[in-house]
């Protein structure tokens, strides 16, 4: 376990953790085009940190190593996982995981029902890339293998199940994963 781990709610006010975060968004996924700049991290933590949606930050000695978001929909029945990372430098050693369980946590104190989220495939890295997925795409989806690290499996770990595929999703044979869970109700709650 990492000493002096710290698990925060992300809130406007905390600027500096705010700027952190978007540096480090800009690190892991500016090499994937998917925010190239700076400015373009920064602008996605701003949108991150709106009153309907919720980020939470690993922290080691104040210093943002870590963050996940949450987005909702359906009238907040269903929220997306959007974004999860965590710095090159502290990957494997759990924060990941720690971090999906506190959204999954916070999303079950609000009476959310699923959690989704998209993972792409735009580096070739399983077996549904540079293929036509139009053809026995569901044949295809329970044929997956992981080819390079895709982080798929990382989240069947977590429990979660793909659920479905977009084709072409970031170019040709470039495929966006979805995958869901179903969050449990919480204790004293009325429902299925």
């Amino acid at each position: 376990m990492i000493t002096n781990l710290q698990i925060t709610q992300l809130t406007p006010t905390m600027t500096t953790a705010a700027h952190q975060a978007a540096q480090l968004l800009h690190l892991v996924f500016g090499p994937e085009g998917s925010w190239e700049t700076l400015a373009e991290a920064i602008q996605e933590v701003a949108e991150m940190l709106a009153p309907n949606r919720m980020v939470w930050v690993a922290m080691v000695n104040e210093e943002v190593i870590g963050w996940i978001g949450g987005v909702p929909h359906y009238e907040g029945n269903v929220w997306e996982l959007h974004p999860l990372l965590v710095s090159p430098a502290w990957q494997r050693q759990g924060i990941g995981s720690t971090l999906v369980s506190v959204l999954e946590q916070a999303v079950q104190a609000r009476d959310g029902l699923t959690i989704w989220l998209g993972s792409d495939d735009t580096r070739n890295q399983t077996s549904l890339a540079e293929v036509d997925l139009y053809e026995n795409l569901w044949d295809q989806i329970r044929t997956i293998r992981n080819l390079t690290g895709h982080p798929y499996e990382f989240y069947q770990k977590l429990g979660y199940t793909i659920i479905g595929v977009i084709p072409d999703a970031n170019g040709r044979g470039q495929p966006d994963i979805f995958m869901g869970k179903r969050i449990p109700k919480q204790l004293g709650s009325n429902g299925l």
